[in-house]
């Protein structure tokens, strides 16, 4: 039974896509890469009469390729096999939907991944290569869901590695950090969720205990001690807030005793008042620096005054004190100028005696008895004669020997220095005393031989 006509031509519209569109159903069939949206077949349907127009099916796969192209997404290696495909026809457009976009995309994404692996951690380079050793398949598993793990693992060991390079770091927090990076992800994560805020409690009480052993103010030691009774919340209150603020106040007492010190100078007083007029910081840095600078201005100025009022031993310890360091400075204040003084007043005490010398030898007694080295002499034998001028002859001869030698005795003992009197130490009658006690003498003298001459002539 022969078809009709019109039966035989419908039935070749029916058969035509599959014989003259083969690769499409096969591409529909084959998995696609990842991220990538086939041609769209499934407007390449059949109109109602049963054509298929091949001017249509080209627009549709032009307006595919064009999106490919626009996408943000796509590597280099589809976007110019795509821009190719746009300048050729529609054999060029349906060669690359089915055959290059495939085929670029992989390298695309083999690309992609090895420009992660290059600028990523350490485990995502470890990931990333073994994607690479592996098929297309891992390449894709590693660009959707592998390099996000890896980053993650990196991101967590970078935490831990920031947190053991804080100077601030406790031990407690340091051993479990260290030995959380000798293992997994898993073991990272598991230290920065649940070991690290135990063992950071665990330090900071560590650290407030040390902060409360060393302090030496009221304050900080009150503080410290309220906070170890607290909650962890309290400690960390106390290590971020409360031992400042105690420490501040500890440090304004401790300026204000320094000033207080009998031994403060000048300096030390204005820079004191200074820092207290001043903040927090400029207390702290009086005591740590600022004090031991004024005190050492302070001890110079004061050596200085000590060596202008000292003696010779003074003078010269007190200048090698200035040409040395400080701590010759403080030797010489402490010890150095009380031995330089005691020799000083030992010198002095050995001067008066070494001038007393020569005046204790005996004067020498000139013939003519002129100068004052014959008044002693003079007054100790006018003595003895005055002593018996009043009574008679040879009584007064006798008492003239006898007073010689009483006087004479008291000359010798008390002639410190000439011109001073024998029984009173009165100085400035030398001469006078002995030009009297001359005359005096010599006036008996001549009674005496008158009386003489009477006796003989009778």
């Amino acid at each position: 039974m022969k078809l009709p006509k019109v039966s035989a031509v419908i039935a070749a519209a029916v058969l035509a896509p599959a014989v003259l569109f083969p690769s499409s159903a096969s591409a529909a069939d084959s998995p696609q890469p990842a991220g990538v949206s086939g041609p769209d077949t499934a407007s390449d349907k059949p109109d109602d009469a049963g054509h298929q127009d091949a001017g249509d099916q080209e627009k549709r796969d032009r307006a595919e390729v064009q999106r490919i192209l626009a996408d943000k997404e796509s590597g280099r290696g589809v976007r110019d096999a795509a821009g190719k495909a746009l300048k050729g026809g529609a054999a060029e457009l349906r060669h690359f939907l089915e055959v290059e976009l495939p085929k670029q995309r992989a390298d695309d994404d083999r690309v992609m991944l090895g420009r992660i692996m290059a600028e990523g951690g350490p485990a995502v380079k470890a990931a990333a290569g073994k994607a690479l050793d592996g098929t297309y398949a891992d390449v894709v598993k590693f660009l959707k869901e592998g390099q996000f793990t890896a980053r993650a693992e990196d991101e967590d060991r970078a935490k831990v590695q920031a947190i053991l390079a804080d100077k601030e770091c406790g031990r407690g927090v340091r051993e479990a950090g260290e030995k959380a990076l000798k293992g997994d992800a898993a073991a990272v994560r598991h230290f920065l969720e649940v070991e690290l805020p135990r063992q950071r409690a665990d330090d900071n009480r560590v650290k407030v205990a040390q902060i409360l052993s060393a302090a030496t103010g009221r304050g900080v030691k009150e503080a410290a001690i309220q906070a170890m009774n607290g909650t962890d919340a309290d400690v960390v209150t106390f290590l971020t807030k409360g031992w400042a603020t105690a420490q501040a106040e500890d440090d304004r007492v401790a300026v204000l005793r320094l000033m207080a010190d009998k031994d403060c100078g000048r300096g030390v007083r204005e820079a004191g008042s200074k820092a207290l007029d001043g903040t927090a910081a400029d207390v702290r840095r009086f005591l740590e620096t600022g004090y031991a600078e004024a005190r050492q201005d302070d001890d110079r100025v004061k050596l200085s005054q000590i060596m202008d009022v000292g003696g010779p031993a003074v003078k010269a310890a007190a200048g090698k004190a200035l040409s040395g360091t400080y701590a010759d400075v403080v030797k010489f204040l402490k010890e150095g100028q009380f031995t330089a003084r005691a020799q000083d007043e030992a010198d002095a005490a050995r001067k008066p005696a070494q001038d007393r010398t020569p005046d204790a030898k005996p004067a020498a007694q000139p013939e003519s008895g002129q100068g004052q080295g014959v008044q002693p002499a003079a007054v100790t034998t006018t003595t003895g004669t005055t002593g018996t001028a009043g009574t008679t002859g040879t009584t007064g001869t006798t008492g003239t020997a006898t007073g010689t030698t009483t006087a004479g005795t008291a000359a010798t003992a008390t002639s410190a220095r000439p011109g001073q009197l024998a029984a009173t130490g009165t100085d400035g009658l030398g001469w006078e005393a002995g030009g009297a006690a001359a005359a005096v003498a010599a006036g008996a003298a001549l009674v005496a031989v008158s009386r003489r001459r009477r006796s003989a002539g009778s």
